[in-house]
């Protein structure tokens, strides 16, 4: 390499230094994406079509590698380019910043490759299965941590090559003056939704796709990142709340244990109203419904007042949405069957009409009252 160098210095003297050495790592970066490519037509041509992780660990890695052997590559060269101690310096101070980046992201690929196999295996439900659900939540939550974590460990690496950034950490850290208490701070609402996602993927309050009733609204638990939480509600806008607010306040998890729901209709009927009738005109609209799961049916007087009688009908489906659909086809059919059928049964108000003669008032007030 030394003599081809001096070869070409010879022949151009004219030519500064600085371009041909930028000629040479241009030439350098240049080979190595070509030897790249090359490698990885040829890696895609002999594994086969089959292995899906294995081309999608190719797909994922490639940008990495093509970047990291351009790298590579103008460090060889570097220490034989016509350039001065100084500028070499600075080169190598900025490869070794590429090279901690490189790292970086190789842990944060890893990451993802490693979650993105654990999910591939067979025979997860992800959709009403509460165990896949759990194993869905975990390791999207921790690969969420561990990508932040990687990215604050690896741009802390990369300002720590500075001399003066370097200083002033160490001396930071030595003093824990007034810096460092706002920094903390600062950094304290992040810090304290990170570590709860990490005890949230531990201990598993809530799971992606759990039914759940978050300050008075009912919803879906739709994503949960690193930070926050996505709650789709029902009418399909989006709630974004905290990680902490899972573990300071208390809120409602349908779907803790499992996805069945038993879903409750309430209907105020008149006290004339047969109730053997309406139970058995309720067991056959269910098992009539297709959302219903062949679980729970039953109709049962819960309330009574001066005025009415209140029926509960409780119905099961197998998820929280088929549960709200068959509750509300429940009552509609209920509803028709009674204005149908028994009529009177509906609520009524009830006056009676007494006489002024039987109530007793005078004759002048009778006649008022007629």
């Amino acid at each position: 390499m030394e003599g081809a160098i001096d070869w070409v210095e010879r022949i151009t003297p004219w030519v500064p230094d600085w371009l041909i050495a930028l000629a040479c790592l241009v030439i350098a970066a240049t080979f190595a994406v070509t030897l790249h490519g090359a490698a990885l037509r040829l890696l895609r041509r002999i594994v086969p079509g089959s292995h899906d992780f294995l081309h999608s660990l190719i797909s994922a890695t490639q940008a990495l590698l093509r970047v990291g052997l351009a790298a590579f590559a103008i460090a060889l060269v570097l220490p034989v380019i016509p350039l001065e101690r100084e500028i070499r310096a600075v080169i190598g101070h900025w490869l070794v910043i590429v090279f901690i980046i490189l790292l970086g992201w190789s842990c944060t690929a890893a990451i993802t490759l490693a979650s993105d196999f654990y999910l591939r295996r067979p025979g997860i439900d992800f959709s009403g299965d509460p165990l896949g659900r759990k194993h869905l939540t975990q390791v999207r939550v921790l690969r969420r941590v561990a990508s932040t974590v990687v990215v604050l460990v690896t741009v802390a690496a990369a300002l720590m090559t500075f001399e003066s950034v370097k200083q002033y950490g160490v001396s930071l850290i030595a003093s824990a003056g007034a810096a460092g208490l706002v920094v903390g701070l600062a950094a304290r609402p992040l810090l304290t939704n990170l570590f709860a996602g990490i005890q949230i993927a531990i201990t598993q309050p809530i799971r992606i796709g759990d039914a759940v009733i978050v300050e008075n609204e009912w919803g879906w638990v739709e994503e949960i990142t690193s930070t926050y939480v996505v709650i789709k509600i029902w009418d399909w806008r989006r709630m974004v709340v905290p990680l902490s607010y899972f573990l300071d306040r208390p809120f409602q998890n349908w779907t803790r244990q499992s996805s069945d729901l038993i879903g409750s209709v309430m209907l105020w009927v008149d006290y004339t109203v047969p109730v053997a009738r309406i139970r058995d005109k309720l067991e056959e609209l269910v098992k009539a419904s297709r959302l219903w799961d062949g679980q729970v049916v039953n109709l049962q007087v819960v309330d009574s007042s001066e005025r009415a009688l209140q029926l509960r009908a409780l119905v099961s489906a197998r998820t929280s949405p088929e549960a709200w659909d068959l509750r509300c086809e429940v009552r509609e059919k209920l509803i028709a069957f009674l204005q149908d059928q028994y009529p009177t049964a509906l609520p009524k108000q009830r006056a009676e009409l007494i006489p002024a003669e039987v109530a007793g008032l005078p004759g002048r007030e009778r006649a008022n009252s007629i």
